[in-house]
This record gives structure tokens, C-alpha cells and sequence, in this order.
């Protein structure tokens, strides 16, 4: 459920389709009905009001945060043991986005956990904020290695997309397969990724739902490749782009690329920023490295580029088995204590 991406140079990472003209059937048919996309310059709104700051982002139960702070033992007296617990119910109470990969969330299990989140945001009228991660090859065999098989991934990504239909009154943000498109030169599977997120635009897009192609970070590609990345799958059905994504690079960074990637593009686009783990900025490092702190709350930036910020790396969950840490995904109490101990004074 974490990506994990180097600061400098990209990381060896992440190594059928459904037509694409479906894609553009959908998006003239829902602009048509909404009546908003070339009223307002959208980059394929599909709601009558974008994500900005200020907007709530649900708080789940299913959080990694929520079920290590309800596990924590209180018979244990230690400090680390209180120190974890305190890091563990102050993240487990903050907006942050919930991942959704077949490993956790597989066939036969993915419409039920959405339509649970779904509830959840309507109870607390908040923006549900997903996390779609489950492509073929994802990783390119890395840290994060997994994903389903091509003949899958279609099955998965229409399971996911049914129970948003049937929760159409909730709003919703998606951030589709995090690094897809950043590694896919790198992996040399281009062609694959592009006709993989097209597909999955299509079947995803629904009034209310805004959907961001994952856009790598500003120590990844030049602006200008990354436009040309986001390009090849083309602009219709999403909103925008997502930045920063299980990265660390200063939000003024990220801010400034996105206005760069913007630049380079053919129509309006919009971005989301994860501030996350951010807090301290950068040390060159991709991979679980110390002295990072959380970042800015979710919902607290925008501009007339970057809708706004969220936290869509669960804070607290490892991005490897390096510099000490567990396997991607699992819980890391001594990460946790770290990334917020200032936040909790």
C-alpha cells in the first residue's frame, strides 16, 4: 500500500485495455449533463464544486493509525509504549486518504470496504479521499511489488467504481496508481500503463468523483516530461495530477512544480499535493528516513493551480524494509512516534 520514491534520482520501481474513445464518450456525456466543464475551464470536472481548502476529508476507522491506537495495550506502562499509543490516536484522528490495493481490499471485498468509507464520509459529511493502487506489474518489482494480472485489474477497478456509483451523493477524490506513469519509462512499459489508466478513468468517473493521475514529485521528472507523461493517457475524465505522493519534498516545491507541469500542458489541470510527511522537508532519501515530521494538515493550501493538500501517505506505515523499517505497508510505531512528536505538543 506505500510507494516509495528516491528525492534525486527515480528508484527501480513498479513494472486489455478498455478502449479509450469509451473514455471520451463518457466525459462529453457527463460535461454535457452537468453542464460545467467548458462553462468553468475544468480539466474534467464531474461535480459542481472542486476540492479547495477548507474541504473535510474523512477520517477512517479502517486507518492502519485507528486499529494500532485501539490494539495498544493499556497494561503496558513503558514510555515507548505510551509514546506509540499517543502517535498512534493522534494520527488515527486526522483526514488522511485510505489505499485501496487487492492484497487488503481484493475481488469480491474492494465494493464493500468503499461503500464502508462512503458511509463514514457521509456521517461526517466529509470528502471520502481513495487511494486506487492495484495495477499489474505495480512497483516494477520494488518495495511495493504486487498489483493484480491484467485479466483482474479490470474486474477491481469496476468493483470500485459500482459501490461510488451507488454512494453518488457522497464526494469523493481519487488518486489513481501512484509512480504508474513516473516509472513507466524506467520500466519500459509506457504503452501498457497508458491504455491500463485510460481503462480506468473511464469506469471510475461518476458525478461528485474527481479523479488525479499520479504526477511524481519535483526531484522526479522535468515538468515538461511529466506533462508529456500525463499527456499520453490523456486529459479527459480527470481533474488533475497528484504530487508528492509517499515523498517528503517541501510543499513550496511541489506548489512551484506543479504550476510548472501546468505550464506544459495542453488544457487546464488542477493538482493535489501530499503533505503527509513533508514537515522537515527532504534529506535525499526515499525510503523510511529519519527525522521527518508530518506536514501541513489536510485541506489547508490551494491556488488557482493546486486545489488543495492531503495527507495520502498514511503517516506511521513503513515504506520498506530499509533503515530499519518493516515491509512496505505495516504498521512502524518508532516511525509514527517520530513523524509527530512535534505535532503532539
Amino acid at each position: 500500500m506505500t510507494r516509495t520514491r528516491r528525492t534525486t534520482r527515480p528508484a527501480r520501481r513498479r513494472r486489455a485495455a478498455w478502449l479509450f474513445a469509451t473514455a471520451a464518450v463518457v466525459v462529453v456525456a457527463v460535461a454535457a449533463t452537468v453542464g460545467v466543464g467548458a462553462a468553468t475551464g475544468w480539466f474534467g470536472a464531474l461535480g459542481p464544486t472542486p476540492p479547495g481548502p477548507g474541504t473535510r476529508f474523512v477520517v477512517a476507522a479502517e486507518s492502519a493509525a485507528a486499529q494500532a491506537a485501539a490494539q495498544a495495550s493499556g497494561t503496558d506502562t513503558t514510555a515507548d509504549a505510551g509514546e506509540a499509543k499517543d502517535a498512534a490516536d493522534f494520527l488515527a484522528a486526522q483526514p488522511t486518504a485510505y489505499w485501496l490495493t487487492p492484497e487488503r481490499d481484493p475481488i469480491g471485498a474492494v465494493a464493500a470496504r468503499v461503500t464502508a468509507l462512503a458511509g463514514e464520509a457521509r456521517t461526517q459529511d466529509a470528502t471520502l479521499a481513495l487511494v486506487v493502487y492495484g495495477l499489474p506489474e505495480r512497483d516494477c518489482g520494488n518495495h511495493s511489488a504486487g498489483g493484480l494480472s491484467p485479466t483482474d485489474y479490470p474486474t477491481w477497478i469496476d468493483e470500485i467504481a459500482g459501490a461510488l456509483v451507488q454512494a453518488s451523493e457522497v464526494r469523493a477524490v481519487v488518486i489513481l496508481e501512484p509512480d504508474s506513469l513516473s516509472l513507466a519509462t524506467e520500466c519500459g512499459n509506457l504503452d501498457d500503463r497508458v491504455a491500463q489508466l485510460r481503462a480506468a478513468v473511464a469506469a471510475l468517473q461518476r458525478e461528485n468523483t474527481w479523479i488525479y493521475l499520479d504526477g511524481g514529485h519535483s526531484n522526479w521528472h522535468p515538468a515538461a516530461e511529466q506533462a508529456r507523461l500525463l499527456t499520453a493517457v490523456g486529459l479527459g475524465g480527470v481533474r488533475g495530477f497528484s504530487l508528492n505522493v509517499s515523498n517528503f519534498n517541501a510543499t513550496d516545491a511541489e506548489v512551484s512544480y506543479a504550476h510548472a507541469v501546468a505550464r506544459n500542458l495542453d488544457a487546464p489541470a488542477h493538482a493535489f499535493i501530499d503533505t503527509s510527511r513533508n514537515g522537515a522537508g527532504s534529506n535525499g532519501e526515499w525510503c523510511n528516513p529519519p527525522g521527518r515530521l508530518v506536514g501541513q494538515a489536510s485541506g489547508t493550501i490551494g491556488d488557482d493551480v493546486v486545489d488543495t493538500n492531503l495527507w495520502i501517505k498514511p503517516p506511521g506505515e513503513s515504506d520498506g524494509p530499509c533503515n530499519g523499517g518493516p515491509a512496505a505497508g505495516e504498521w512502524w510505531p518508532a516511525a509514527a512516534i517520530e513523524l509527530t512528536h512535534q505535532a503532539r505538543r
